[in-house]
């Protein structure tokens, strides 16, 4: 040592080097342990992550799809934002989801909740190629006074902020913006001025309660005066196919058990908004608003919401394939 003392006597000295062994022995030990440990997930364990909140709103305060968000995978064929299988990578054509750039849609809200004031205007008749017909009508209500017209408006302006949404442009016959109408060949007019990729007439229905479900209308060949639809009855069909499938998926209503026997399509030559376009177009009434259980989907806005989503998807669906 150091400190200047003799040296201990040899024999002491094997002790000392045992002791000295040892305790190197038991440090390696400690140094081992701590090692093992680490490798083991010793200390502080990590923090969960939490996944950020995702809302999609439909334009009008409502969450998409109308029950907070929580609607998807229900059985109700609906595509929810939450299906976790990609929905914005690999859209290719026939997608329900694809977008819509560059393409214009026309909607056309059916009738106009001021129409009852205006009786003589709506009355005159105008020609709608096979014949002549009134202006316009003010259309059905349910039983407790939920016009049609106000359910045509609401669903067709959901409709337009989801299209929108996708890249298309959207224009409407009327929103809820003029003291009646327009006519039917003013409505005609419309989608054939913008030279629409594809439109859709919407309505709800005044059958007999009992008569159930949606059924979308198709063009009839018809080459009568001012009205040729020579050119469109065949993409209409197309449209008004790829509309009713996707309705049935979304909004889960079956076709109608009263018109088109089980299809959900009709054929029509008596309607001007279908003889005088000279776009694909289809009219869609999406329920029957004097039967009891039609008319309880008709006046919920999380239903009205699923309907605009079904018509959506099905114009996307025609426009993409």
């Amino acid at each position: 040592m150091s400190n200047g003392s003799t040296f201990p006597p040899r024999r002491r000295l094997r002790g000392t080097t045992a002791l000295l062994v040892l305790a190197a022995v038991l440090v390696v030990a400690g140094a081992g342990y701590l090692v093992l440990r680490s490798h083991r997930g010793g200390g502080e364990p990590p923090r969960a992550a939490h996944p950020a909140p995702s809302t999609s709103t439909d334009g009008s305060g409502t969450v998409d799809g109308g029950q907070g968000g929580k609607e998807a995978g229900k059985g109700d064929g609906s595509h929810g934002s939450g299906s976790g299988k990609g929905q914005d990578k690999g859209r290719g054509k026939g997608d329900p989801h694809g977008s819509l750039k560059g393409k214009t849609v026309v909607i056309d809200p059916g009738h106009n909740p001021r129409n009852r004031d205006h009786g003589g205007e709506i009355a005159r008749l105008v020609n709608i190629g096979n014949d002549r017909k009134e202006c316009d009508t003010t259309g059905t209500s349910t039983n407790g006074g939920y016009a049609e017209a106000s359910f045509t408006l609401d669903v067709a302006r959901r409709a337009r902020t989801l299209l929108q949404r996708q890249g298309a442009k959207v224009v409407f016959t009327q929103d809820g913006d003029r003291p009646y109408g327009p006519c039917v060949n003013e409505r005609a007019a419309t989608g054939n001025t913008a030279h629409a990729d594809a439109a859709v007439s919407i309505h709800a229905d005044g059958a007999a309660a009992g008569d159930r479900g949606f059924h979308v209308i198709l063009p009839a060949r018809v080459t009568a005066g001012a009205a040729d639809t020579s050119a469109i009855v065949a993409p209409s069909r197309q449209l008004g196919e790829r509309l009713a499938g996707r309705f049935v998926a979304v909004t889960g209503s079956a076709p109608s058990n009263y018109i088109g026997g089980g299809t959900g399509l009709d054929v029509r030559s008596d309607l001007g908004g279908l003889n005088l376009s000279t776009v694909p177009k289809v009219f869609i009434e999406c329920g029957n608003m004097r039967d009891p259980k039609d008319a309880a989907h008709l006046t919920d806005a999380a239903w009205r919401q699923k309907a605009a989503r079904g018509i959506t998807e099905g114009i996307t669906d025609f426009l993409t394939s």
